[in-house]
């Protein structure tokens, strides 16, 4: 039995090679027995365990990488988790350029199948995710057109930088309205920060 669902053939990609797959229903199958193993492994050091990223919204194509986000108190005493992440087969990526997480890969030999992403709870990384999340599960129309986005981006011989530019904007067009939308209606929950950029 694989604990963390990197040897489903549901997962994996080439880096060098991005593609979109069909939504696929394993996908959040993968994810909470990956959420249970997690819990086993960090116990009380993690605060939440949330499924984000585009294999986290039904129907959505994505490119078959699980991507996970792990709510912690306090992101410098959560480095304790290291340890544990990578005991699972994790990858610590201390390189990263998002100050506000700690960054894990998953792998199944050259094939990328995790993104593992532990941040302090109500930071911009962590809220922006989620509300960037729960915009396209909210909204069919929405979640058809950062499709159509991808599709268009990915079908066209486009450096990293580009395709990663396209993406961000709309993000960020989305996180802008949510936060717009937040204010008007006076919601005291999670706001977006345009600080904040999820993958």
């Amino acid at each position: 039995m694989d604990p963390t669902g990197t040897s489903s053939p549901a997962l994996g990609i080439d880096p060098a090679a991005p593609r979109l797959m069909p939504y696929d229903e394993r996908w959040p199958r993968i994810f909470a027995s990956l959420r249970g193993t997690l819990h086993g492994a960090l116990g009380g050091r993690v605060l939440s365990i949330h499924h984000v990223g585009s294999t986290s919204v039904p129907g959505l194509s994505a490119k078959p990488i699980l991507d996970v986000l792990i709510g912690v108190e306090d992101l410098a005493a959560s480095l304790e988790c290291v340890p544990a992440l990578t005991g699972l087969g994790f990858e610590y990526g201390p390189e990263d350029d998002i100050e506000e997480r700690h960054y894990f890969r998953g792998h199944r030999g050259s094939l990328r199948t995790h993104h593992l992403s532990l941040a302090e709870e109500g930071s911009a990384h962590f809220t922006n995710a989620l509300v960037f999340r729960d915009a396209l599960r909210e909204s069919s129309d929405l979640a058809k057109d950062y499709e159509r986005l991808k599709q268009r981006l990915y079908g066209a011989p486009r450096h990293g930088t580009e395709l990663h530019r396209g993406k961000t904007e709309f993000v960020r067009g989305v996180l802008e309205r949510r936060s717009t939308a937040s204010r008007r209606l006076g919601d005291g929950g999670a706001r977006a920060s345009p600080a904040g950029r999820p993958r």
